[in-house]
């Protein structure tokens, strides 16, 4: 079944808006801190042109959010959607990350399970790409009840291929 990888979601902590190239320097600014990094397979995506390739990316892949906070109506960061495979009835979350002051306030987890509850109406798998060494994220999505299917060499958009855990939730189990 066909549906809208980039509809406005919304719940009473976030927005997610799709993205658009007028966002860049908003979403820039979030993004040049190199803590938010720290971690993700390509730490120098604080760089602006690093960041531009990965922006460049996520503009084409027409499944990416900004993620406003409703409690300061500013960019916290982005997300995406992408993927979507219809023989498998499955779809892919990622590419997520969030302002270092975002961090531990509870963002992340409204926005996938907001984002899962509108792609379970259309999919029965949800599969999330996270980097080797981003401890962070992979705690986070196993929150969620995503579990650890594999590994797998990512090649992201201008950049060299990552390692990458490949860690899967089932409409199922939800």
């Amino acid at each position: 079944m066909k549906f809208n990888i980039q509809p406005i979601l919304e719940n009473e902590d976030v927005i997610l808006y799709p993205l658009l190239a007028k966002d860049f320097d908003e979403l820039y600014a979030v993004a040049s801190d190199p803590e938010v990094w720290e971690q993700h397979p390509n730490k120098d995506r604080w760089r602006e042109d690093v960041f531009r390739s990965f922006f460049d990316g996520a503009m084409d892949s027409k499944g990416a959010f900004k993620i406003i906070s409703k409690f300061t109506g500013e960019i916290a960061g982005s997300t995406r959607i992408y993927d979507y495979n219809e023989a498998e009835n499955s779809v892919f979350v990622g590419y997520t990350f969030y302002g270092t002051k975002y961090w531990g306030k509870g963002i992340n987890l409204a926005v996938k399970q907001m984002m899962l509850d509108y792609l379970f109406k259309y999919v029965s798998k949800v599969y999330f790409h996270v980097g080797s060494f981003n401890r962070r994220s992979q705690i986070a999505v196993e929150r969620l009840g995503a579990k650890k299917i594999g590994e797998l060499s990512v090649a992201y958009v201008g950049e060299e291929p990552r390692d990458n855990y490949v860690y899967v939730i089932e409409k199922a189990a939800v």
